[in-house]
């Protein structure tokens, strides 16, 4: 009895290595990396989730115009919180992150950035009928509505840091960035630090009696270097990832796909030159 016991239990577990062998040899066949890239499926239109539930947008499709230059890696999406995608590049849960990622000096510490993949321009959106905001120096004392790790916020409370006697009144918040713009129309909030483009679309498609306040190139500066990148892990093969998507990014700015993508979802051409 112990004998057949033993014996069986030999069985199954030759039949489990077997197993494992024809598992391990099939994704040896295929040859290609798994790469899994975290996104918080927001701010539209850089990413998003549509009518069908399928996730679009800019960065989505300029990843997915990356890695078809890249046959060596099979990827795959994963939507997730916008701080969780950081927490999973940290933990290496994934490879890329793609959220309009701005550069900071305390990202370039724990990331590898990709080749930028879009010239942003900064703004600030205030109500229409507000003269109190002309300029970044006039945002002392007043408030805004942010969510905890985007550039804007790491920007507010650095120069909060600096002007400690009257610092912007900074609510964190993971509200989606159409209300948050409504509360600066309604006047619950003073003003929202954002993208020019993609304000301007959020007033065009919702009729938000906001204003555009222009930033001095110095007051751009004190948010983030004016362009959007992917970041990478800095896992054992960060390193190759990054220069294989530097040079599939390369690729599509010379072939033009690139300033494609940007005119599909901007009416313009913001792909870096």
């Amino acid at each position: 009895m112990c004998y057949k016991k033993w014996y069986g239990l030999l069985l199954l577990g030759v039949l489990s290595l077997v197993g494992c062998d024809n598992q391990t040899s099939t994704t040896a066949a295929t040859g290609k990396q798994k790469i899994v890239i975290g996104t918080s499926g927001a701010p539209s239109p850089f990413t998003t989730v549509d009518d069908k539930g399928e996730l679009v947008g800019y960065d989505i499709d300029v990843v997915k115009a990356v890695f078809a230059q890249l046959p060596q890696y099979e990827i795959s999406f994963e939507i997730t919180e916008f701080p969780s995608v950081l927490a999973g590049l940290d933990s290496q849960r994934y490879q890329v992150g793609a959220n309009n990622y701005a550069m900071n000096e305390k990202r370039k510490e724990k990331y590898f950035y990709s080749d930028p993949i879009f010239k942003n321009q900064y703004v600030i959106a205030v109500a229409k009928n507000n003269q109190q905001i002309n300029g970044f120096s006039d945002l002392k004392g007043k408030s805004t509505e942010v969510s905890p790790g985007l550039n804007y916020a790491t920007a507010l409370e650095s120069y909060n840091e600096q002007n400690p006697n009257n610092p912007v009144k900074i609510v964190y918040s993971e509200a989606e960035l159409l209300p948050v713009l409504q509360h600066v129309e309604s006047g619950q909030y003073d003003f929202q630090l954002i993208d020019k483009v993609m304000l301007a679309q959020y007033i065009n498609e919702h009729q938000l009696n906001l204003k555009t306040i222009e930033l001095s190139k110095e007051d751009a500066e004190r948010i983030a270097s004016p362009y959007s990148y992917l970041l990478i892990s800095k896992g054992a093969q960060g390193q190759q990832l990054t220069q294989d998507i530097n040079q599939a990014i390369q690729k599509i700015i010379q072939n033009g796909e690139l300033s494609k993508i940007s005119q599909y979802y901007f009416g313009a051409d913001y792909s870096p030159k």
